[in-house]
C-alpha cells in the first residue's frame, strides 16, 4: 500500500513547515509528514526548508545567524506568499506534535546543508537524540541528498532508516539511467530511495523491489501524475497537495 507524505506539511495549502500545516496534515489522515531541518547560531535544530529566511518568513539572513527563540518570534508566510501568526518550529515542537496525534504519524526528517554549503557539525546526533528522547526512532525515516550525510547517520544509528535523496539533475551529471539510483542508495546501506518523480518508470520500481529498498517519489503534486505513481505501487507519494494525493490513494477522486 501506498503511503502518502505531506510535503513540508502541505506547503501548496498551509504555510510550509509550519505546526498549523502537520496538525492539518495529522487531521487529514496523511501516513507521514516530511519535513526540512537547519542548526540554529544555539545548536536547536530548526524546521525549515531554506538555509535563508527571506523566501518563507519576514526575517533575513541564514537560519543558523540565530537562535531558537530568535526564530520563534518570526512570523512564516502562507501558499500566496502573505504573512501568517505561524512561527518557526523547533524540531522538538512537531516531535511532540506528532507523539501526541491520533494516529501513529511517521517522519521523513530531510537534513539540509547551511547558507555556505556546508554541512551542519553534529546535526545528525541532535536529530537522533530528539527522535530517542521522545520514543519516536521507530517511526522516522532520516533524508538527505548528501551521501556523507546518510553515511553519518547510518554510523551513528545502524538500524535508522534512511532515504537517500537524488534529483534529475544529478542521473543527468552522473550519465546514468534512473534504475541506476538504486545501486547508489544500496551502496550507501540506505534503507529507502527517495527520487524526483518524473525519474521513476516500472524499471526503477522493478530494481527497487529487487534491491528491497523502498521507493519514495517527491514531489508529486497534479492528479494525473499522482495517478500515475500510485499506479506503479511505490512506496511513498510525498506532495504539496496531501488532500488531493489522500483521496485518489482511497480512489475518492
Amino acid at each position: 500500500m501506498t503511503r502518502i507524505a505531506a510535503h513540508r506539511g502541505g506547503a501548496a495549502l498551509w504555510p510550509e513547515n509550519s505546526l498549523l500545516a502537520f496538525q492539518s496534515a495529522i487531521a487529514l489522515g496523511c501516513d507521514l509528514l516530511e519535513l526540512d531541518v537547519h542548526l540554529t547560531r544555539d545548536r536547536n535544530v530548526a524546521v525549515i526548508h531554506d538555509a535563508t529566511l527571506e523566501r518563507t518568513t519576514n526575517g533575513a539572513g541564514p537560519v543558523s545567524s540565530l537562535t531558537a527563540a530568535e526564530l520563534r518570534r518570526l512570523r512564516l508566510r502562507g501558499p500566496g506568499k502573505e504573512l501568517t501568526g505561524e512561527p518557526v518550529p523547533m524540531l522538538d515542537d512537531v516531535l511532540a506534535l506528532a507523539a501526541g496525534a491520533p494516529t501513529a504519524v511517521g517522519l521523513l526528517v530531510e537534513i539540509k546543508e547551511s547558507a555556505t554549503g556546508a554541512s551542519y557539525d553534529g546535526l545528525e546526533q541532535l536529530i537522533l537524540t530528539a527522535l530517542t528522547r521522545t520514543g519516536l526512532q521507530g517511526r522516522a525515516t532520516i533524508m538527505a541528498f548528501d551521501r556523507d550525510v546518510i553515511a553519518r547517520v547510518r554510523a551513528l544509528a545502524p538500524r535508522m532508516p534512511t532515504s537517500f535523496l537524488v534529483d534529475r539533475d544529478a542521473v543527468e551529471h552522473a550519465g546514468a539511467r534512473p534504475e541506476q539510483t538504486v545501486d547508489w542508495a544500496a551502496a550507501l546501506g540506505a534503507s529507502d530511495l527517495g527520487l524526483q518523480y518524473t525519474l521513476v518508470d516500472e524499471r526503477v520500481v522493478a530494481r527497487a523491489r529487487e534491491a528491497r529498498i523502498a521507493l519514495g517519489v517527491w514531489t508529486v503534486n497534479d492528479a494525473a501524475s499522482i495517478r500515475t505513481m500510485l499506479g506503479l505501487g511505490v512506496d511513498i507519494v510525498t506532495s504539496d497537495r496531501p488532500d488531493l494525493a489522500r483521496r485518489l490513494a482511497r480512489g475518492d477522486a
